[in-house]
């Protein structure tokens, strides 16, 4: 045999028949003239698992026949054993509203006995189509998800790509910047972008965690101290402003820290000088400050509980990350973007999420945002044990997660909906997830703010008129 030759029956289909007729086995292999498929056979009561594991076979062809429950379930288990397994029928001539009975199950075509000439091949070129269709689909989808990658952050949403546009149009200008989202919305990620497109790219990137940073702590975190300032202060020590001199750095979750404080770092950013814990003389820097807050800090001014002139100081630049709920249409993105991550890092290859796994990724909430579905998907790609990650290999909270009215309706299957329906509850979703914003649900949709106001019209939808 030439290389040529074992290469080409290397490359050869394996296909399961399962089942007794040999006279299938002998008619399929006189149809196969180009030697593209390799038949392998086994009986009903064989292992078929095994068979499909160790042959690799992507492309099963069963006899069934209509009523029999062992063929039923046996289709059920094997787009369960692996979604993208190509099941084709064989049977009697059945009309066709039966024919859809076994396509519901899970079955690729049926395929009518006794074969007729030509009738495999023709099913058989349909597959080889739709796996090349699904391959270019694959690459589109990847180099849509590089154009909708910005410095790590990722979202082809209206919100984010406002947001990837302010961030690159500020990056080089920028002297104090206030980011504001919910927990888990990627506010670090925001920050460490302004940093690379800055031209302080090259220099440090500080960041000081208000969270995590006792009450008592701050001064002496932000602004170091001298040797002796307290007992035990046996040298000097540099404070987070000086370390990022000549750099960025990012104050998280800017609302925690105390008055005192917010009264030095006001003068910091004013005169670009502090005094450290103990010292007599100022250091000057000079720093770039982008804070974050996942308060309303005007709220917070309300209550006496943050400076009203540090936030206008602050704030003269404020970038807004929306909550996850916000921009469905950035999960799927965000999904692949993650299982491409943590695959490299755990060096586990999956092949993507079952149907019904996507279902629930797209209707769960996420009230921990982005930084959740992260976690998510490493967590399920650690427990997935086949090439498709379904609803038992995500975390406990999740597949505990019932739909209610509140959730979105377009993704019911339980009753045959209309397109008007569709859009109507579309709107109304986004409506809300926008707080009645006719400009971001216009936005959203894709569609001037006029024609959104004849459709709220026509559905009956409440709106106020901007």
């Amino acid at each position: 045999m030439t290389v040529e030759e074992s290469k080409g029956r290397e490359a050869r289909e394996n296909i399961l028949i399962i089942g007794d007729d040999e006279t299938l086995r002998t008619r399929l292999t006189a149809e196969d003239e180009e030697g593209a498929f390799h038949l392998i056979c086994c009986g009903k009561q064989d292992n078929v698992f095994s068979f499909l594991k160790d042959k690799r076979c992507r492309i099963v062809l069963m006899e069934a026949h209509r009523g029999e429950e062992w063929d039923c379930s046996l289709i059920k288990l094997i787009k369960t054993f692996d979604p993208i397994i190509e099941v084709i029928v064989a049977g009697p001539p059945i009309p066709s509203d039966e024919m859809l009975d076994w396509i519901n199950l899970g079955a690729t075509e049926y395929l009518a006995l006794p074969l007729h000439s030509g009738a495999f091949r023709s099913i058989y070129r349909k597959i080889l189509e739709k796996r090349s269709l699904r391959r270019e689909t694959y690459l589109l989808e990847k180099e849509l998800e590089k154009k909708y990658a910005f410095q790590g952050m990722v979202g082809k949403s209206p919100f984010m790509l406002e947001v990837f546009s302010l961030i690159e149009n500020i990056a080089k200008y920028f002297s104090t910047a206030l980011i504001t989202g919910e927990t888990g919305t990627g506010k670090e990620l925001a920050a460490k972008a302004l940093h690379d497109l800055s031209p302080l790219r090259g220099k440090k990137f500080v960041v000081c965690d208000c969270v995590s940073t006792p009450e008592n702590l701050f001064e002496s975190e932000l602004f170091g101290y001298v040797k002796g300032a307290f007992t035990g202060a046996d040298r000097n020590k540099k404070g987070l402003f000086e370390e990022a001199d000549d750099g960025v750095i990012f104050l998280d979750e800017i609302g925690e820290i105390p008055p005192t404080i917010q009264a030095k770092l006001l003068r910091v950013l004013e005169t670009h000088c502090f005094r450290p814990l103990g010292s007599t003389e100022d250091r000057r820097v000079e720093v770039r400050i982008v804070a974050a807050t996942n308060r309303n800090l005007r709220d917070e001014i309300g209550k006496k509980a943050f400076r009203e002139d540090l936030f206008h100081r602050l704030s003269k630049i404020e970038i807004h990350l929306p909550p996850l709920k916000n921009r469905p249409e950035d999960i799927p993105l965000l999904v692949r973007h993650f299982l491409e991550k943590y695959s490299e890092k755990i060096h586990k290859r999956v092949k993507g999420v079952s149907r019904q796994a996507q279902k629930l990724i797209l209707t769960y909430p996420w009230p921990g945002n982005v930084r959740e579905l992260k976690n998510a998907v490493e967590s399920a790609l650690i427990m997935c044990k086949k090439e498709f990650i379904d609803i038992p290999d995500l975390p406990k909270n999740l597949q505990a997660y019932v739909e209610s009215e509140s959730h979105l309706p377009f993704f019911r299957s339980d009753q045959i909906r209309t397109l008007q329906n569709l859009e109507s509850e579309y709107i109304s979703y986004l409506m809300k997830a926008n707080e009645n914003n006719i400009r971001k649900t216009a936005k959203s949709l894709g569609i001037s703010r006029s024609t959104l106001y004849e459709k709220l019209k026509k559905y009956k939808i409440p709106f106020l008129r901007a």
